[in-house]
């Protein structure tokens, strides 16, 4: 009787065991959230069509990228540091050093993108021409790249600066100035719109191209020296909690490794451009 009784309980265990089975095998698991796209950063360049390529070709291998446009030069790197994008592209390290030292931040570059060329840009003068005597010249207003302007108009014998001043130049490191030029600063991103109100103006080939000025047109340029060339090179920048995340490591592999992408930066740049990534 007993093992009578003890099969028969046993007998309704395994039952009850393999009923549970049943019902948990039937019930659904559930379905894993997809994760948010990257949100990506930048101001409205020619070079955004080249990462619009890169974009693409994340999405092939189910990478996720969101382009968020923003209108001037200090909302992307407010933008990374507050969280409401994961990483932005727009602007080279001593630009996003300067901003780190104003507000307090921790932003960094963590790899190198294309590189631009500053030049001396005008609508008046022919490339060859001298600039006249008391000529109005533009430079861009932010500190590093009022820096960069500078530099190249020492480079161009136009003035001189403090012995020892460089990527930190400001106006009142200006020595001497020998046709008298009066230089004003504007907004970089307004470059464009400034040419017919001053004799040239120094800012990147981007603007000079929306102003309808060939991007080769320049009197002079800056992109002769390699170190140069990364150290202006535009940079994927981000915080440091963010600086090894895979998706974005793996969206800027994507972007350096694209035949497209450098097809499309040297259709827009031309002899101009450089990828600093090769340096």
């Amino acid at each position: 009787m007993r093992v009578t009784q003890w099969a028969k309980w046993a007998a309704v265990a395994l039952g009850s065991c393999v009923l549970a089975l049943g019902v948990q095998a039937q019930t659904p698991t559930p379905t894993q959230a997809p994760s948010k796209p990257l949100k990506l950063g930048v101001i409205p360049v020619a070079a955004n069509a080249a990462t619009e390529l890169a974009i693409q070709e994340a999405k092939a291998q189910g990478l996720d990228v969101e382009l968020i446009e923003f209108s001037d030069w200090v909302v992307p790197n407010s933008a990374v540091a507050d969280g409401a994008v994961d990483f932005n592209f727009f602007q080279h390290e001593p630009f996003m050093q300067q901003f780190n030292r104003n507000k307090g931040a921790e932003l960094m570059a963590i790899d190198y993108g294309y590189s631009t060329t500053m030049g001396i840009y005008s609508k008046k003068l022919k490339k060859g021409e001298a600039i006249p005597d008391k000529a109005k010249v533009a430079i861009p207003s932010d500190p590093v790249n009022t820096a960069r302007a500078l530099l190249l108009l020492q480079t161009a014998g136009l003035i001189q600066l403090k012995p020892g001043v460089t990527t930190e130049a400001t106006l009142d490191d200006i020595v001497s100035n020998p046709k008298q030029m009066d230089i004003i600063q504007i907004d970089g991103a307004h470059s464009a719109r400034s040419f017919d109100d001053v004799t040239a103006s120094v800012t990147y080939a981007t603007f000079a191209k929306q102003a309808g000025i060939a991007e080769t047109d320049g009197l002079l340029f800056d992109n002769t020296d390699p170190a140069n060339i990364r150290r202006y090179a535009i940079r994927f920048v981000t915080t440091p909690a963010r600086a090894k995340d895979a998706r974005i490591l793996k969206f800027i592999d994507i972007y350096q490794n694209s035949p497209q992408v450098q097809q499309n930066l040297k259709a827009n740049y031309g002899e101009l451009i450089d990828f600093a990534w090769q340096k």
